[in-house]
């Protein structure tokens, strides 16, 4: 665990207004909330939740939502992975492909040190090659089928995994021929589709998915397999993996924090109505008659998803459109031509356009309890695998 400096620690108990900027605040209200609304939704269509801890990269807030009912976590890379277990996370799905043997063979000694704690670990593949080279570095540590495996589709994203049908089949095979291995199923994530803005637009995606899954799981039963569980789903299309009966685990992540990319999508009234909890706290340091200068650059958030929104607290505060300011500075303009400026010295808060990159920038979160306008510092949390790229 990172350690938490002295300023950041003496913040708990105090205002809001104490927190220095620029700064990643949590808003633990709207944090729970959304993940009570999770918990009841997957209860609801019974299917198994693992989150994406590469969302907010915590072993704090993933045994939170442990507690709350997550089966497991998800992870994209090993080094994530091996933080996380170090904290005492047990049950992991590294939904990513790895090939180098020397990473190969730190995934079979953390497998092997997961069962020995009565926790599992999980891999991706979409080739023959990184089959045979995770059983070997299998061998290399132990020949105990301690390791699940689950076959990759690419079913739109158009990044990892093999078409669906018959590859899939041959893979799934190539698994089961090999005693350290447990084929554990097929995961099959469209993340584009989380994305689209219509409703419509992610239904007829998501449908699309769900035949090519289904398609593609007979073919591996009829082969003389059995496929365990179907796993994938995010944030933008979580009602249809869900209410599919294809899907066992869905593994949405951004529920938790949400940021104004996915704000931008039109809610469907089937998903649960999850909140912005999320923002980045930033001060007026500079003004002018036309425009106004926050201390919150590019390094406090990322843009890949476009630029932050200035979020009002109120019906009060004048609406301002945030434009690129460069590393350490955002540029403040009123969205209306009569609009105010806020002041030099004021509050401004804004909404992250990604939060999962966002969240990597910082090496805290501070969570506030009772509101961003006249709230108290809860706790500080430790992103504890900020960093974790290999």
């Amino acid at each position: 665990m990172k350690p938490i400096p002295d300023y950041l620690l003496q913040l708990q108990g105090k205002s809001v207004d104490q927190i220095e900027t620029p700064a990643l605040v949590v808003d633990l209200d709207a944090m729970d909330r959304n993940v009570q609304r999770m918990a009841d939704f997957v209860r609801k269509h019974r299917v198994l939740w693992r989150p994406h801890a590469k969302l907010h990269k915590s072993a704090e807030i993933a045994q939170l939502l442990e507690q709350a009912g997550a089966c497991g976590h998800c992870v994209q890379k090993l080094s994530e992975a091996e933080v996380l277990a170090s904290l005492g996370v047990s049950n992991l799905f590294i939904s990513n492909e790895i090939i180098a043997p020397t990473k190969l063979r730190r995934v079979a000694q953390l497998a092997h040190l997961l069962d020995s704690r009565g926790g599992r670990l999980a891999l991706a593949v979409d080739s023959e090659v990184g089959v045979q080279l995770l059983a070997r570095a299998m061998r290399d540590v132990s020949n105990n089928p301690i390791i699940d495996v689950f076959v990759e589709i690419d079913v739109g994203q158009g990044r990892c995994g093999v078409p669906p049908g018959e590859a899939v089949v041959a893979l799934a095979h190539a698994i089961v021929e090999n005693p350290e291995l447990r084929f554990a199923g097929l995961h099959a994530y469209h993340g584009k589709a989380q994305h689209f803005r219509g409703i419509e637009d992610r239904h007829q995606a998501i449908a699309q998915v769900i035949e090519e899954v289904v398609h593609t799981r007979d073919l591996v039963i009829e082969s003389g397999l059995q496929v365990h569980l179907i796993t994938g789903s995010g944030t933008g299309t979580l009602i249809h993996e869900a209410a599919s009966g294809v899907y066992g685990e869905v593994q949405a992540g951004s529920f938790l924090f949400m940021d104004a990319d996915y704000a931008q999508n039109e809610r469907d009234p089937a998903q649960p109505a999850f909140e912005q909890a999320l923002f980045v706290k930033s001060q007026v340091i500079s003004r002018d008659d036309k425009h106004a200068i926050c201390d919150a650059g590019h390094k406090t958030h990322a843009i890949d998803s476009g630029l932050p929104k200035v979020h009002a607290l109120d019906a009060t505060t004048p609406p301002l459109r945030f434009a690129n300011g460069g590393d350490e500075h955002g540029i403040l303009h009123p969205e209306t031509t009569d609009g105010e400026l806020p002041q030099l010295g004021d509050t401004v808060w804004l909404i992250p356009g990604h939060c999962d990159p966002t969240v990597n920038l910082h090496d805290h979160l501070i969570g506030v309890r009772g509101g961003l306008d006249g709230g108290l510092v809860e706790r500080i949390i430790s992103v504890d695998t900020r960093g974790a790229l290999r």
